[in-house]
């Protein structure tokens, strides 16, 4: 049996893991503020701590350092919903053994605490997050975001290769540029490279690099951009687009960190950390043997995929604010209406933050400094202009149903109303194919031939018999 602490000024919180820790066998404390927390160390030092992040007095973080060093072997678990970017790395860097967002699951707080007694606490590095501008444009309270940045603050002080997903207009280089600045390379350079920008018949040589002669016009020796990245990071975006003819050899650099130019015999050392971003599905692209399955998995050592924004609608209103506090920078005045808020939170954004932000600055454009109403916002962009995956079968599904939900909160019968809408296409299809033949149709469809007739007359679906 172990002795934990919580440490939460919320009573429901205290209240529900005292419950779960006390039926899993554990002995449980419980300290509403920081100064309290250190009585009861005082007292007994416990196995575990459960330390909150907002608390009355002294706040979580600085509680941290200093149970660190009264304790310094005791694991700390981290919890908080308010939680930022910096908050995540701070937490993680002074030592802390997870970081738990709000509203959490009981399961998985469980879990946490199981791993943080089986095993050492991890090994403190504890370091002042860098100030960098732009960090503050990468934002958002949802448990979404929360989740984005402790994944962020648990890769960035390793070497390892990580691999960043999401639809266009996510963020995906702002979580590149991110994982660099809280990283131990934080003072190297980041070197970006489009490599769907690349001239196909140059990219070997823009990577690599290439010796004198090797070809027509080569009449110096250049470094490529992997040898310039030395000691850095890259920052591969567009990873999807890697030509086939590149994958085989930058598989190799990245196995070996050497780089060999064209045209040369000799490899270049060059210990470099990567990080890639795409919006295309790279096992999709695996299986349609477009992208080799090993390159895949040297990238993707660690996955970081970002929400779309349509799947953290409470942080629109946060977001439009910061872009309509950047974009009166300069001067001016202007103020988000509550329409205009309810307006953007309705929108489907194929486009993103990006889009979003367009939007607000258009609207500041068209306002003209006054209050932005929903007309001051250029014209929602057709569903039709996505070229990822959320235009795809499930991602309209998708669409459809977070807008059912959105439109009534007491949305009913989805499911058989989804079929009504899916099943009579389907079927007509089937029967034009087989020129009216049921049984045949229905064999293609995997259904009876009676299933196939009862559906028939359901939907009103005209065939021959």
């Amino acid at each position: 049996m172990s002795h934990i602490l919580i440490v939460d000024d919320e009573e429901s919180i205290c209240w529900a893991l005292r419950r779960l820790l006390t039926e899993t066998g554990h002995q449980v404390s419980v300290a509403a503020s920081a100064e309290e927390a250190f009585e009861h160390v005082g007292r007994a030092a416990p196995d575990l701590v459960m330390l909150d992040i907002r608390l009355p007095g002294m706040d979580g973080l600085e509680a941290l350092a200093r149970l660190r060093r009264l304790l310094p072997q005791m694991p700390i678990v981290i919890m908080t919903a308010f939680g930022n970017l910096t908050t995540a790395v701070t937490a993680l860097g002074q030592g802390a053994f997870d970081y738990l967002v709000k509203p959490f699951n009981l399961d998985d707080a469980a879990g946490v605490v199981a791993r943080a007694l089986s095993g050492p606490s991890p090994a403190i590095a504890v370091s002042k997050p860098a100030a960098a501008q732009g960090e503050e444009e990468l934002l958002g309270r949802s448990p979404a975001m929360q989740e984005i940045f402790k994944r962020i603050a648990l890769v960035a002080k390793t070497d390892a290769s990580v691999l960043i997903t999401g639809e266009s207009g996510t963020g995906k280089e702002l979580v590149a540029r991110a994982i660099h600045r809280h990283s131990l390379r934080a003072r190297t350079p980041l070197l970006p490279v489009n490599l769907a920008a690349l001239s196909p018949t140059l990219v070997e040589s823009e990577l690599f690099g290439h010796a004198r002669g090797a070809f027509t016009g080569a009449a110096t020796d250049r470094q490529g951009l992997l040898e310039l990245a030395d000691g850095g990071t890259v920052f591969f975006d567009e990873a999807g687009d890697i030509p086939a003819s590149v994958q085989v050899k930058l598989l190799r650099v990245l196995e070996q960190h050497e780089v060999t130019p064209v045209g040369a015999t000799q490899p270049r050392s060059s210990a470099f950390r990567v990080i890639a971003a795409t919006n295309r599905n790279l096992r999709s692209q695996i299986r349609q043997g477009n992208f080799r399955e090993d390159l895949y998995f040297r990238l993707a050592v660690f996955e970081i995929a970002l929400p779309p924004l349509r799947e953290r609608v409470e942080d629109i209103p946060l977001l439009a604010e910061h872009f309509l506090a950047r974009s009166l920078a300069a001067g001016g005045t202007a103020r988000l209406t509550q329409a205009a808020i309810d307006e953007l939170r309705g929108r489907c954004w194929p486009g993103n933050v990006r889009e979003l932000r367009n939007a607000v600055e258009h609207a500041v454009i068209v306002a003209r400094g006054g209050a932005i109403g929903p007309e001051h916002f250029p014209a929602p962009v057709p569903l039709a202009a996505e070229e990822n995956e959320s235009s795809t079968i499930p991602g309209l599904i998708r669409r459809w149903a977070e807008q059912q939900y959105r439109d009534s909160q007491e949305a009913e019968d989805l499911y058989d109303r989804l079929l009504d809408l899916v099943e009579p296409p389907l079927l007509e299809v089937a029967l034009r194919a087989h020129h009216g033949q049921r049984m045949s149709a229905a064999r293609s469809l995997g259904l009876h031939r009676a299933t196939l007739r009862k559906k028939l007359q359901q939907f009103g679906v005209q065939g021959e018999s």
